[in-house]
Formats: C-alpha cells, sequence, structure tokens
C-alpha cells in the first residue's frame, strides 16, 4: 500500500451545537458543543483512518487551539507533524436550528502568515514526502501564504515521485486553472467553482465532463473531479470520464462530505485500485459522511455497505 500524506496550513477546532432556533439580539441557548480538529487535510486524514487506512498529517498548528487540536488528532490514531506558526489556531462553528433544520456554518480567518512560515511548511513537506506515495493539499490558506503556494509544493516534492492531490477553491483554484506552472496528478473541486471557472452553467454531467477535457487540454491538472452535489462527482481523464453516482441516502449533515470523497478515493488508489475504481469509493464515503450528524466524517462499515449503489456512468 502507497504511503498518505496530508497538508493542513488552516486547520481549525470545529465545533458543533444546536439551538431551538436562530433570531437576532438574544441569546441563543445552545446545547453541550462537540468539538473535533478541523481542515481539509486533517478531515481526510481523518476519514482515511475511519475507513481503516493510515495517513501522516502535516498541520500549522499556534496556541492553547493548536495544542488541543493535536491531541485530539493522536486520540484518533492520527500522527501529526506539527508546523509551528504565529498566533492562535482559529475556530469554527456550526450551529443547527432545530424549528428549520437549518444549518449555520461560522468559519474565523487563520493567523496571518510570514515567508519563513510559508518556507518552513515546504520544507517539513519535503522531508516527509512519501516517496512514490499519495500528498493531499487540502483547505484554505491562511493570511499571507501566496496564492501560488501549490505551484511552490509541487515543485518542491517532484524529487519524491509523489503523487500531488489538491482540493481547493476560490482564488486559489482560480489561481491554478489561469495561471499554472505545474501539474499536478489530481485537481479537485466542486460544481459552483467549476461554473464559475466556466464562465457559464454546466447543466449535466456530460458539461462538466466537457469543461474538465478542456483543463486537462490546457495542462492543469492530469486528471479532475468535480463534484455535483447529489448527482455524485465526474471524473475526468485522459482517456475519458465517468460519473461516479451518489448512494440515495438521508442527509443529516454536509460537513465533511467532500473531505470524506477524497478520502475514499484516496485510500482506494493507495491500495491500488484503478482511478476509476477510487472515484466510486470516494462517492460511496462521501454518501456516508452526509448521513452522520455534526462533523464524524464517514463510517468504515456505512461506506462498504453503500458501495454497491455508486455506479460508474460512463460520459
Amino acid at each position: 500500500m502507497a504511503d498518505i500524506l496530508t497538508l493542513t496550513l488552516n486547520p481549525a477546532l470545529d465545533m458543533n451545537t444546536e439551538t431551538d432556533k436562530v433570531v437576532p439580539d438574544v441569546k441563543l441557548r445552545c446545547t453541550d458543543p462537540k468539538v473535533d480538529p478541523g481542515g481539509g487535510g486533517i478531515n481526510v486524514a481523518r476519514a482515511i483512518t475511519h475507513m481503516g487506512g493510515e495517513a501522516i498529517a502535516i498541520v500549522a498548528t499556534s496556541g492553547h487551539n493548536g495544542n488541543r487540536l493535536l491531541d485530539l488528532l493522536k486520540e484518533e490514531g492520527i500522527t501529526p507533524v506539527p508546523i509551528p506558526c504565529p498566533g492562535e489556531t482559529r475556530l469554527s462553528m456550526v450551529v443547527n436550528c432545530k424549528e428549520t433544520g437549518l444549518q449555520y456554518r461560522f468559519v474565523l480567518p487563520g493567523p496571518e502568515w510570514k515567508a519563513q512560515n510559508v518556507q518552513n511548511a515546504i520544507d517539513t513537506t519535503i522531508r516527509h514526502a512519501p516517496k512514490d506515495g499519495l500528498i493531499i493539499f487540502s483547505g484554505s490558506l491562511p493570511p499571507g501564504v501566496p496564492i501560488n503556494f501549490s505551484d511552490s509544493l509541487a515543485r518542491a516534492i517532484g524529487g519524491a515521485g509523489a503523487k500531488l492531490i489538491i482540493d481547493t477553491s476560490g482564488p486559489a483554484l482560480k489561481r491554478i486553472v489561469e495561471e499554472h506552472r505545474s501539474r499536478p496528478f489530481l485537481l479537485r473541486s466542486d460544481d459552483e467553482e467549476a461554473e464559475g471557472l466556466a464562465g457559464r452553467k454546466l447543466a449535466t454531467p456530460s458539461d462538466t465532463a466537457a469543461f474538465s477535457r478542456e483543463l486537462i487540454g490546457r495542462g492543469v491538472a492530469e486528471n479532475i473531479i468535480f463534484a455535483r452535489g447529489a448527482e455524485g462527482s465526474v471524473l475526468t481523464t485522459a482517456q475519458g470520464s465517468w460519473l461516479a453516482t451518489a448512494a440515495k441516502v438521508k442527509v443529516v449533515s454536509k460537513v465533511g462530505a467532500g473531505d470524506s470523497y477524497v478520502g475514499g478515493f484516496t485510500l482506494a488508489l493507495a491500495r491500488g485500485e484503478t482511478i476509476q475504481e477510487a472515484a466510486r469509493w470516494g462517492a460511496a464515503a462521501a454518501s456516508a459522511a452526509v448521513t452522520t450528524e455534526a462533523t464524524r466524517l464517514c463510517a468504515r462499515e456505512d461506506v462498504e455497505r453503500l458501495l454497491p449503489q455508486c455506479q460508474l456512468i460512463e460520459l
């Protein structure tokens, strides 16, 4: 099995709670919060662990919140490699409204980084890069980190022969698409981001596949995955495109579905599955994640149970 390394520059302590209703100008009494370590790469590592795999998590941490986050990772059986960074590790909060069933997400910014912090992150990743393994860079960039960080990372780890998987959004994704100087093994994002990049509506999975082929033709990435919500996700390679359908489940919380997808996909690849079969495992992991409360992500037994419902449809 190939080794897996995740990188999270802007982690958070994720708090999840409930209140009867959300209204302004009054104190809202909430239930006892559930606290989990959060951030893109961290959640991918957690999902991999929940499914019986192993991943090393490089995490930028600082202060009391950072120490608590590292302790929570260790409790889940994950080996963290901390990168000291300035300030205090951020908090994020999910508040579920019992009256409406709606979910409210409050996300704080991370601390401001300096150039030396950026270099430390790259140097740490180089030291731990698994030869011929898989590296997942996922999550937002802290203030002060150059928007072209993924390019610098790709060049730095090139000698290890590791496959780089990037799961990103917003300006960082736009920068990769418009001014790419390196080509990661895989780029993943969601349908809204895809439509923003395309400048047009991508109404069907075939539309998403066509746009993905455009990006691959321009050298943006070797392979591309765009999520399409309840439909599933579209995988495009140089050989073709496939829709990995989502299982039909009752949605409890969408938090962590994308990270669970990346975890299931990466673990399947590490175990020697084809990229198409890995996409199916990712779809099952995402489907399992939305059935759990708060930030619990996916469970191995649920992923295996839902896998037969996730089909590959060639586009």
